[in-house]
């Protein structure tokens, strides 16, 4: 059943959870371990869980010694065929006290706009639920291209969790909450709630950032929100160093009501795509 309020996510069948490069390489690194006890509590009480997590490219820029993420193509790729293997393989680590086993799952945009390999792509992670196997999908950067990139992993779990019909969907952030405006700005506010429809218009979330690991910040989380809770996929949105509270259902972060009718997501054709990072007016308009 939809988690219609971030209270319902500790009962919820499935959920879908992101995490960000900045948050899990580096320095970070030793981060992925209590994420995934948290996941791992979830798991537990019987819940449904998949990981969308970014970091191939960031973590494996040290094994190929480069000192910030690269620009060119080719060596995104090299970098990100390096990291999604150490990057498994430490969250596999993490996962092993608890017996769970990781499944890799590696998808591009053309994935999910063509029904064949959505379609694959629903029943693998469908087995693999079925298995109580935890799913850890990432945008396959080896094989994408600029031109038919997600363009962030924020959207990846939108569209992950409207293709496999998750309850709620939690976007882990560097901040604990949207803002009003950029938060080291006067006047910012935290944002509670927002109800579906709500007029984004007055808020000031920002352009996307790109740091020396990943891509996104706020507009695109945003953005993301937006398509799932159009799919009537309740969303929350906080920090990383908080998901343990938000998989508990605690009153943290900020958190999207899912569309009270949405419409089923179609199983030929492209998949809808809606609202830009940039272009953040309406929720579901």
């Amino acid at each position: 059943m939809t988690a219609s309020t971030r209270a319902d996510i500790p009962t919820a069948r499935r959920i879908v959870v992101k995490v960000g490069s900045s948050s899990i390489s580096g320095e970070n690194a030793g981060k992925i371990q209590p994420i995934v006890d948290a996941l791992a509590e979830a798991h537990a009480r019987g819940t449904e869980v998949v990981l969308v997590s970014s970091g191939a490219i960031a973590t494996g820029m040290p094994y190929l010694r480069l000192g910030e993420r690269p620009t060119d193509l080719a060596t995104q790729q090299a970098a990100a065929a390096v990291g999604q293997n150490v990057l498994i393989y430490r969250y596999q680590e993490a996962l092993r006290s608890f017996r769970i086993i990781a499944g890799q799952v590696l998808l591009t945009a053309g994935d999910l706009d063509n029904p064949t390999p959505r379609s694959n792509a629903r029943r693998a992670m469908e087995r693999l639920l079925g298995l109580r196997i935890l799913p850890i999908v990432n945008e396959n950067d080896t094989v994408a291209t600029h031109e038919i990139r997600f363009g962030d992993n924020d959207r990846l779990a939108a569209l992950v969790a409207s293709l496999i019909g998750a309850d709620a969907l939690v976007l882990l952030s560097d901040i604990e909450s949207l803002y009003t405006r950029p938060p080291d700005e006067p006047g910012a506010r935290p944002i509670q709630r927002i109800e579906y429809g709500d007029d984004l218009r007055g808020y000031e979330f920002g352009s996307v950032v790109v740091n020396s690991v990943g891509t996104g910040g706020a507009a695109t989380k945003v953005s993301a929100a937006r398509v799932a809770a159009a799919s009537g996929v309740g969303v929350l949105v906080t920090s990383a160093d908080l998901v343990d509270r938000a998989l508990r259902g605690d009153d943290i972060g900020t958190w999207f009501d899912p569309h009270p009718e949405p419409v089923s997501m179609p199983l030929t054709g492209p998949l809808r795509r809606t609202g830009a990072p940039h272009a953040v007016d309406t929720l579901g308009g």
